[in-house]
């Protein structure tokens, strides 16, 4: 079957296609005598592509309408370079056919400047040209943007199809685009997210220390009175007994004991949920404190390496590092089996270091990564964090080796970045 063509004059031909929405599935058939069958199939929500066709013929419009009509696309026309890049600017161009000659602006400037607008400089441009020997033009073309040149007569199957191929990679470009957009707008909901959780974080941290020190304080102060009078009435009351009344005096030495032991036990407690030391005498000396009550308890040689001035720090980073240590030391009671650690304390202008190293059996990558390791992720989330939704900006790094123990390096910036 001998393919169709059409005569046209050597005028210029532009077409821009633009796609309305990347959901349209253009398909070709080819019927059983080799002619193609053009169809669109398209979605429950489908708008049609735009199709601007740009000739200073009327004719050539006519011609090219047929041409195209099988798409079944809207159809846009203009007549002249100025016309077109008044619609380009309103559509979306998916591909250009252009020819040189035109009245006014040529073709090789209309090709210009739509390379000039940033959101047609990558529209697929393609020159039509009505005579061989004009193909010296063609290298022009290629030189202000076209991709493909075409001879006429034109082919009817063949423009449908490049034309169709421009379509379909600037509605993939489309969908591709809407894609970047959505996974932006959703890396950014995420990112409003992780501040969010931040904050909420520090708050937590802030309140629990808050609610720690408010009960150490009722408890040492509240109970240590009660137990303190009812130790003084004791004592008053073993006195007046007779001494023919040794049993009674007994139970009351017996009282004494058990209320100087629950003191003790207050004391503790009290220590435990916020030590005085640290609010009394700041951090260096309760990170001394609380190595030396470790190494009582745990039976674990502690060697500190501490500042011998005791530098102001604020309260929430005192807490911040003091609590991190406690931490480490729990972790090294529990799974370290270690005989003794190292603790090295260092304050400057820039940073503060707190450095742990055990000589235990060593922490692997997967124990520093799994799921249990929360303890370790409430290490590095109290580093990053202080009060309300601001950043410390500090960082805890953790290293192993099997057989050889663990080391943890905890640094903090001294100056606070903004959030």
């Amino acid at each position: 079957m001998r393919s169709r063509a059409i005569c046209e004059p050597p005028q210029l031909l532009c077409c821009v296609i633009s796609c309305q929405a990347d959901r349209n599935m253009l398909q070709i058939g080819i019927e059983p005598d080799g002619s193609a069958d053009w169809r669109v199939e398209s979605g429950v929500d489908d708008l049609k592509a735009d199709i601007l066709m740009v000739d200073d013929e009327p004719n050539n419009l006519l011609a090219l309408e047929g041409l195209l009509e099988p798409l079944g696309q809207n159809l846009l026309r203009a007549q002249s370079g100025e016309e077109a890049l008044r619609l380009v600017l309103k559509h979306n161009p998916a591909v250009i056919l252009l020819d040189v000659r035109m009245p006014g602006m040529d073709g090789f400037e209309t090709a210009r400047m739509i390379r000039r607008r940033e959101r047609s400089r990558h529209t697929p441009i393609i020159f039509l040209t009505g005579v061989s020997r004009e193909m010296e033009s063609a290298f022009r073309g290629y030189e202000v943007g076209a991709v493909d040149y075409l001879v006429k007569p034109l082919v009817p199957e063949v423009l449908r199809s490049k034309v169709s191929v421009c379509v379909d990679l600037h509605r993939k470009n489309a969908a591709l685009s809407n894609e970047i957009r959505e996974r932006k707008i959703a890396e950014e909901h995420l990112r409003e997210s992780e501040v969010q959780l931040r904050a909420l974080a520090a708050r937590l941290i802030s309140v629990r220390e808050e609610e720690r020190t408010r009960i150490a304080r009722e408890i040492h102060d509240e109970l240590g009175q009660v137990l303190t009078g009812l130790k003084m009435d004791v004592m008053w009351l073993a006195k007046r007994l007779a001494g023919t009344e040794k049993p009674l005096v007994e139970k009351t030495e017996v009282m004494c004991s058990l209320i100087d032991s629950t003191v003790h036990l207050i004391r503790r407690i009290s220590t435990g949920l916020r030590p005085e030391i640290l609010d009394d005498m700041g951090l260096v000396a309760a990170i001394g404190w609380q190595a030396n009550e470790f190494q009582k308890r745990m039976g674990m040689r502690c060697r500190l390496k501490l500042p011998e001035d005791q530098a102001l720090l604020d309260k929430e980073l005192s807490t911040t590092v003091f609590r991190i240590f406690q931490e480490i030391l729990t972790n090294i009671a529990r799974h370290a089996k270690a005989s003794s650690v190292n603790v090295q304390l260092s304050i400057s202008d820039d940073f503060l270091k707190l450095k742990v190293a055990d000589d235990g059996i060593g922490i692997s990558e997967s124990q520093i990564r799994g799921q249990g390791s929360l303890g370790l992720l409430g290490m590095q989330e109290r580093a990053q964090l202080f009060g309300g939704a601001q950043l410390f900006g500090g960082e805890v790094s953790i290293q192993g080796t099997s057989g050889r123990g663990t080391t943890v390096l905890v640094s903090i910036p001294m100056s606070r970045p903004h959030a």
